[in-house]
C-alpha cells in the first residue's frame, strides 16, 4: 500500500479524471477527500469509496473560492490531522469560441477555476506539508497549455498558467520535502471531451499518434506515481501523458 496513513485531496473528483485519482489513490491505501463544487455528486463519489471499504470524505467546494478552499483544508485537518497530497484536478473548458467572442466574464471563469484555483488550493494545504517536512502536490495542466488550442485562449493560456505556478513553487519547496508536478494529457475520454462537437473531438484525437482519447485511468496511474515516495526526486516536472502528442 504506497498511500497507507496517507491523506489525499483531490479537487473535481466526483467524475471523470478526478473521480479515477481517487478511486486510484483510495486502492492504494490513501484517506481521500472527494473535493468538489457538486455537494450531490461528491457525495455519491463517496459512497462508492467508502462501499469499497475505504476512508472518505466528501466535501463539496469550489475551488475559485478561496473562503471555501480554506474552510475546507481545516475541515480535513480536523478530520484527519494532518494532509500529505493535493491533486488540483478541478477544471473547466470554457467556451469554444474565437478570442474576438470571448467576454471578459468568460475569461475571468475560466481562470478563476483552472489557474487561481490551483493557486487557492496550494497556498492552503502548503503550512500542513511544510510542518510536516513531506507532501506532494500535482496538478492537471494539459497539453493546450504547450501547444495552444484554437478557439480555447482562455483555457489553453490558465493550463500554462498551472505549468508556470508549477515550476515556481517546486523550486520554492525544494528542500522542504515537498514535490510539485504537474501532468499535461491530451484529451481523455470524460464528459469534459463529450461536451466538444464530433468535429472538435475527432481534431484533436488527429493529433495523437497513438489515435485515441486517454482513459481516465491512464492519467490517474501517473498522478499516483508522482504523488507516492517513488516519485521523491521528481520536481517542476511537466510530465506528458498525450499519447505523443506533446514531445517536449
Amino acid at each position: 500500500m504506497r498511500f497507507a496513513n496517507r491523506v489525499a485531496i483531490v479537487t473535481g473528483a466526483a467524475r471523470g479524471i478526478g473521480k479515477a485519482i481517487a478511486t486510484r489513490l483510495a486502492s492504494e491505501g490513501a484517506a481521500v477527500v472527494v473535493a468538489d463544487v457538486n455537494r450531490d455528486a461528491a457525495g455519491v463519489a463517496a459512497k462508492e469509496l467508502e462501499a469499497a471499504g475505504r476512508k472518505v470524505l466528501a466535501c463539496p467546494m469550489d475551488v475559485s473560492d478561496p473562503a471555501q478552499v480554506a474552510a475546507t483544508v481545516q475541515s480535513v485537518l480536523q478530520r484527519f490531522g494532518q494532509i500529505d497530497i493535493l491533486v488540483n484536478n478541478a477544471g473547466i473548458v470554457g467556451e469554444v469560441i474565437p478570442v474576438h467572442e470571448t467576454s471578459d466574464a468568460e475569461w475571468h471563469r475560466v481562470l478563476a477555476v483552472n489557474l487561481h484555483g490551483v493557486f487557492y488550493c496550494s497556498r492552503a494545504v502548503l503550512p500542513a506539508m511544510l510542518s510536516r517536512k513531506w507532501g506532494r502536490i500535482v496538478s492537471l495542466a494539459s497539453v493546450a497549455g504547450k501547444e495552444g488550442n484554437p478557439n480555447m485562449a482562455a483555457y489553453s493560456v490558465s493550463k500554462a498558467g498551472v505549468i508556470a505556478f508549477t515550476k515556481s513553487l517546486a523550486k520554492e519547496v525544494a528542500r522542504d520535502g515537498i514535490t510539485v508536478n504537474c501532468v499535461t494529457p491530451a484529451l481523455t475520454d470524460t464528459d469534459m471531451a463529450r461536451s466538444f462537437t464530433p468535429e472538435q473531438r475527432a481534431l484533436l484525437a488527429s493529433k495523437v499518434p497513438m489515435g485515441r482519447l486517454a482513459a481516465p485511468e491512464e492519467i490517474a496511474a501517473v498522478i499516483a506515481f508522482l504523488a507516492s515516495d517513488d516519485a521523491s526526486f521528481v520536481t517542476g516536472a511537466v510530465y506528458d501523458a498525450s499519447g505523443g502528442r506533446s514531445d517536449y
